[in-house]
């Protein structure tokens, strides 16, 4: 397992200074949640097929920040591979492979280790005066 440190220093996204940088990330097969992104392992919900394109050394914009927010950054530690989801609430089907680590890095939230498998990656939504995205 990496620290917050050294996944800054291999991929270049930085986090917020409130952060702890010598933190272990921990890498998790089961649910994650990094603020309006949840990421389910595919026995919860079920995926077709496994993604088919490989997530670039400068990692795949998962949800890009809006008005002044921050983007959550899909990068990859071995082969991992990321299709995106045309529209809705499901970003898209996420594949890492035996021996990999994908990660999905927010400057607000740090950084989260997804393990091997496949995983469905959505948007979560709230209800106020009318049903919205949740917003970073």
């Amino acid at each position: 397992m990496r620290t917050v440190t050294q996944l800054i220093n291999i991929h270049g996204v930085d986090v917020d200074p409130h952060l702890d940088r010598e933190a272990t990330v921990s890498v998790a097969n089961g649910l994650q949640r990094q603020g309006d992104v949840i990421i389910i392992p595919a026995p919860m919900v079920p995926i077709r097929s496994s993604a088919a394109t490989l997530v670039p050394h400068e990692g795949v914009a998962v949800v890009r920040g809006e008005a002044g927010g921050n983007t959550h950054l899909l990068l990859a530690d071995g082969l991992v591979r990321y299709d995106a989801a045309p529209t809705g609430l499901t970003l898209g089907v996420l594949t890492v492979e035996a021996g990999a680590i994908a990660y999905l890095a927010h400057p607000e939230h740090g950084y989260a280790g997804i393990a091997p498998g496949t995983y469905e990656i959505r948007r979560q939504r709230e209800q106020a005066d009318v049903i919205r995205m949740v917003q970073d």
